[in-house]
Order: structure tokens, then C-alpha cells, then sequence
């Protein structure tokens, strides 16, 4: 048998697909507006999508339903580039870790911090990641947690103004941010290392 024009298929094919090495990573951190324009700029990673997960309501929508789920972004990157274990550090860095209301001045269950893992390896990595900030900070309770990943619904129909709100509306964006007090705590808690 001539494995060659399957051999050639297989490499087109693989040639022609799009970031075919790309890793997901599903993090939540308050507004997911300031989670995209937190990660959008990092070396390696190629998108960032605003959405919902967590919960167990189909369809969750920004100005409906959207009970149970938190304010999330899906986070698409080459682990050639930054591996998930810093894409956890950069997450730290821009997300109050003790609070257990919300974030910021965002307060309510969906705009909690969260970790969604997909594996045992991104459990260990994001566990051993919690456990740094933990020791960082003794005496103070580190609230975010690490959850199994569930279904992640991007924003989208006529709500699809949220993705990139930060590059299509940055007036509105930078006054909401700065009027939220984000990167004022992160600078309280992480100082130098604050968003970095």
C-alpha cells in the first residue's frame, strides 16, 4: 500500500490549520473587559474571548440570565511561547485574590475569581500556582478557587459589543476601570508586580 498521498494529505492538512499547537485557558477575574485588555498584549497569546461558565443555565446572556455563571474569558495561547503555569502568574497579578465578594467594585457571585482546570496537569499547575500566593500572603485568605471547566459560552448576537469593548470603546472602558479603583487595589496588593 502507497502511504505517500495520505502522508501528503496529512501534512496539507496540518499545515493549513489554524494555531494547531494553541492551548485554552478559561479564567474568570470580575469585568471580563478588564481580563481581556489584561491578557490580550501578553507574549504567546493569540486571543481572548469574554463569556460565561461555571453554571449550569444554557445560553447565559449578559442582560438576562445568566445565574450561577461567572464573568469568564477564554484565553487561547501557544505554550511554546508562555506556558500555563505563567499565564497563571500574569493572572494573579491582575485579580484581588482575597475577595469574596466580587472584584473590584463588581460585586456578586458572577464577577468572583475562579480557575477553571480542564485536567489533572492544569489542577496540579493551578494548585501549585495558588499555593505561591497562599505562602506570599500569610495571614491572609486566598478565596479564589480551582474548578473543573465546564461549558464556556462566548458573548455574542446583540450583546457582542463586550468582545474588545476595551479597543472599540476606550474612553468609556478607561473611565469605568479607573472609576472601579482595579488598578489601585492590584497596586495595594501586588505593588511593582501589579498587571504584570
Amino acid at each position: 500500500m502507497n502511504f505517500k498521498p495520505m502522508l501528503i494529505l496529512l501534512a496539507s492538512a496540518l499545515a493549513y490549520t489554524p494555531n494547531a499547537s494553541a492551548d485554552k485557558a478559561v479564567l474568570a477575574g470580575g469585568c471580563f473587559w478588564c481580563m481581556e485588555s489584561d491578557f490580550e498584549p501578553v507574549e504567546g497569546v493569540s486571543d481572548v474571548i469574554s463569556g460565561f461558565t461555571g453554571g449550569t443555565l444554557e445560553n447565559p446572556t449578559y442582560n438576562g440570565n445568566h445565574t450561577g455563571h461567572y464573568e469568564a474569558v477564554e484565553i487561547t495561547y501557544d505554550p511554546a511561547k508562555i506556558s500555563y503555569a505563567q499565564l497563571l502568574e500574569h493572572y494573579w497579578k491582575n485579580i484581588d485574590p482575597f475577595d469574596d465578594g466580587g472584584q473590584f467594585c463588581d460585586r456578586g457571585h458572577s464577577y468572583l475569581s475562579a480557575i477553571f482546570v480542564a485536567n489533572d496537569s492544569e489542577r496540579k499547575i493551578a494548585e501549585a500556582s495558588r499555593q505561591k500566593v497562599i505562602e506570599q500572603f500569610p495571614g491572609k485568605k486566598v478565596v479564589t478557587p480551582i474548578l473543573a471547566a465546564s461549558t464556556f459560552y462566548p458573548i455574542k448576537g446583540s450583546e457582542n459589543y463586550h468582545q474588545d469593548f476595551y479597543k472599540n470603546n476606550p474612553v468609556r472602558y478607561k473611565f469605568y476601570r479607573w472609576n472601579c479603583g482595579r488598578d489601585q487595589r492590584l497596586k495595594e496588593i501586588w505593588g511593582e508586580q501589579a498587571g504584570h
